[in-house]
């Protein structure tokens, strides 16, 4: 086949560099060549596909050389893997498990072997790799050239979904691939996918039906740009064909303007998160909370708005790796953002998501068999809404995040099947085969348990410093989707960079604007206007879908002069920012919670000074004993959906806004403490630190750290029964005692 060059490539990216791949191992070029393919998706989609590469080693016991097939391994993903992600196995042994596989199918029992083969694979693994091989191993090892490259191209995908994909193949490739139809994945379609090269000599690659596009080569570099000359030719060929603005029919609703949207969504999403985030089965009475990503990018409004939506969603789609996360088929909501208002939507996607739930169940009952597991969420995991796009849910933005993305792939696959023919989705039973496969089950049975805030968005008020940065990393390590907010932008936006350092954005984490964001988002808010807190709220909702729970570090402290006296603009500050900022923001999210109707929290930061009579810092102390009667007054206003407590920090000096090196000199002065002008402000906290500590029954320094904890402690089950209660956390002081 004669491929094109660097240069010609419109519909991929060619991005092989000779010098950065000559300087790598055989193992390490597999490495970058699943690099280079995944990071593209118009080749393949995150989670999808897979590499091998066939690479004489050397026997760790015989020290022979031995021929052996590194293959990307279970769970893995082209775009990120790493060496540590590649299984690998004696060819020998894989081959003879031929034998064994034919000596199961004489007896009569060839479904059952399908999945024991799996469990076969650890005994080929060489040199003691840990990596799980996956099911495709076999379609690399039966291959008999060096390379393989396994990948899903929408625009290949389009032609393995069309009802004539047979003739399409013929006319795209000629006789350099060749057509299979649709099977399942695994020990059997390795073996016909052998068969059919020994059949066609010469072929290149095959298209297998309602699956995707597997080719191979002798060299690396060679089946590296085999995939991409493969997938640019069905690209061209469909572009050509393309129906434009008259796709799926053409457009049936029109979009509303900019705002209009997104005001729709801020006050839908919270309803519909409700809507979705069931209770999960008997064994537990935890909700099953979900977080969505919305996108309402042209490619997307083509289809939701088009005549044909209706039908093709309810097809749903043909690649396995899409309906793993689409389910079997999306909610469509036949909606008209022209002529019907957001409270006919609700009704009418409360009616959709019943039905949605009725169909799933009778969906399962028809499909599942003997051994089956139990049904699964029978919630949908995509929704569709003409004028405002997809909303794709997940347990956790990453997993939203590629929902979505598997379900633009299937729109990009159903555009280009319904140019060049009908497109065919896979049939119900082999879809459910496929969603309820023992092996997947089984993978999904081998993942860690939750962490205590999974599937929660946590809001933490005043995140750009201090208590507020503590908390922000406390939450996270619970597994928590976190809006750090703080009225300083860039000390936000510097907690979210250090969260993602630690925890990583999330796989596919891609594109701009909020609902791009990964597990951490950084927003300003001026919690004294309540404009700002809307809109806080309102850019938390489009990113996530809701908000579970609020914590709210922020506070100001103003050093009273020589006679120790505040100002009257400092009085009404103090209490702006922590008494009534506190209630803005509990009213701002009042609605919001009551929309999802789902069990939340908020957590206001007092002061053990609330308690504390003393000279010095009246406007501090009394807004603070304010803000604890707050605590109590909200938590009865609130009840029975929001807890409401209060967390009552001693002095905490280190990391905190609230103590500028003015600050410190001012109480190092006010306690005849002895410092030096050079000093840095970091020791000038030490010492100051110290000596609050020094008051404390527990003789212990109160940090950041300490107040995160409890704050964390409040909005976990653990404290599921308590509310409207202040927790000091103040080392012990006995003139905080309880009175």
């Amino acid at each position: 086949m004669q491929l094109f060059k660097p240069s010609e490539y419109r519909h991929v990216n060619y991005r092989w560099d000779d010098a950065h791949a000559s300087a790598l191992d055989a193992v390490d070029r597999l490495v970058y060549r699943s690099n280079l393919l995944g990071g593209d998706q118009r080749v393949t989609n995150t989670g999808g596909g897979n590499t091998s590469s066939k690479i004489w080693q050397t026997d760790p016991l015989t020290g022979a050389d031995v021929d052996v097939m590194f293959v990307k391994g279970s769970g893995g993903d082209l775009r990120t893997s790493k060496r540590e992600n590649f299984a690998s196995l004696y060819m020998d042994k894989l081959m003879r498990l031929q034998d064994v596989y034919h000596a199961a199918e004489i007896k009569g029992v060839k479904t059952p072997i399908e999945d024991e083969m799996v469990s076969m694979y650890p005994h080929c693994v060489f040199n003691l790799n840990p990596r799980a091989s996956s099911i495709d191993t076999p379609l690399h090892a039966f291959i008999p050239f060096r390379h393989v490259d396994h990948t899903h191209p929408n625009a290949v995908i389009a032609i393995a979904a069309s009802s004539n994909g047979r003739q399409l193949t013929e006319e795209i490739y000629g006789d350099d691939v060749v057509w299979l139809d649709w099977q399942r994945p695994g020990f059997d379609l390795g073996l016909v996918l052998q068969a059919t090269i020994a059949a066609n000599p010469g072929i290149v690659g095959i298209v297998l039906g309602g699956h995707g596009l597997i080719n191979w080569a002798d060299d690396d570099k060679a089946c590296y740009e085999l995939s991409l000359t493969l997938i640019e030719k069905a690209a061209r060929y469909l572009a050509q064909r393309d129906l434009g603005a008259a796709s799926f029919g053409g457009a049936k609703y029109a979009n509303p303007a900019d705002e209009e949207r997104n005001a729709l969504l801020v006050n839908l999403l919270p309803t519909l998160r409700g809507m979705v985030s069931k209770v999960k089965p008997p064994e537990s009475t935890r909700r099953n909370r979900f977080i969505s990503t919305v996108q309402y990018d042209d490619d997307i409004m083509t289809f939701v708005n088009s005549a044909e939506a209706p039908r093709l969603a309810e097809l749903g789609t043909s690649c396995p790796d899409h309906f793993l996360r689409t389910k079997i088929k999306p909610l469509y909501v036949d909606w008209d953002p022209a002529a019907e208002d957001l409270s006919a939507l609700l009704e009418k996607l409360a009616n959709g998501i019943e039905q949605y739930r009725a169909d799933y169940a009778d969906y399962y009952d028809a499909c599942k068999r003997a051994g089956s597991p139990p049904i699964r969420d029978p919630n949908p995991t995509v929704i569709l809404i003409p004028g405002l796009g997809m909303i794709a849910y997940g347990k956790n933005k990453s997993e939203s995040r590629v929902t979505a993305e598997f379900y633009r792939c299937a729109v990009a696959v159903m555009r280009g099947a319904e140019a060049v023919g009908e497109y065919v989705a896979l049939p119900r039973q082999e879809a459910y085969d496929i969603e309820y496969w023992a092996l997947e089950e089984a993978k999904l049975r081998r993942m860690p348990a939750e962490n205590e805030l999974a599937r929660k968005v946590v809001l933490v008020v005043g995140a750009g410093s201090g208590i507020g940065v503590a908390t922000g990393r406390r939450v996270a390590a619970e597994g928590a989707h976190v809006v750090c907010a703080d009225r300083n932008l860039d000390g936000a936006k510097a907690t979210v960079d250090a969260l993602t350092a630690t925890y990583g954005a999330g796989i596919g984490v891609a594109g701009s604007g909020i609902s791009g964001c990964g597990q951490s988002v950084a927003l300003a808010v001026d919690i004294t206007d309540a404009a700002s807190v809307q809109s806080m709220l309102d850019h938390a909702v489009l990113a996530y879908g809701g908000v579970d729970d609020i914590i709210v570090t922020a506070g100001v402290f103003f050093t009273p002069d020589a006679e120790g006296r505040n100002t009257a603009a400092q009085w009404r500050a103090s209490f702006d920012v922590n008494v009534r900022g506190g209630y803005l923001i509990a009213d701002c999210a009042r609605p919001l919670w009551a929309a999802q109707g789902l069990p939340c929290s908020l957590v206001l930061t007092t002061s053990v000074n609330a308690v504390v009579a003393k000279k010095g810092t009246v406007a501090y102390d009394v807004s603070k004993a304010a803000a604890n009667h707050l605590v109590r007054e909200l938590a009865i206003e609130l009840a029975p959906l929001i807890r409401v407590n209060g967390l009552a920090p001693a002095t905490v000096v280190k990391g905190s806004s609230m103590f500028p090196r003015d600050r410190v000199i001012s109480s190092l002065s006010k306690y005849n403490i002895e410092y030096r002008d050079d000093e840095e402000t970091e020791t000038l906290r030490g010492r100051l630190a110290n000596f609050y500590a020094g008051r404390t029954l527990t003789n212990s320094a109160i940090g950041p750290e300490d107040q995160a904890e409890v704050a964390y402690a409040l909005i976990s089950d653990a404290f599921s029964k308590t509310t409207g209660q202040i927790i000091h956390v103040d080392g012990g002081l006995s003139e905080g005692f309880l009175r």
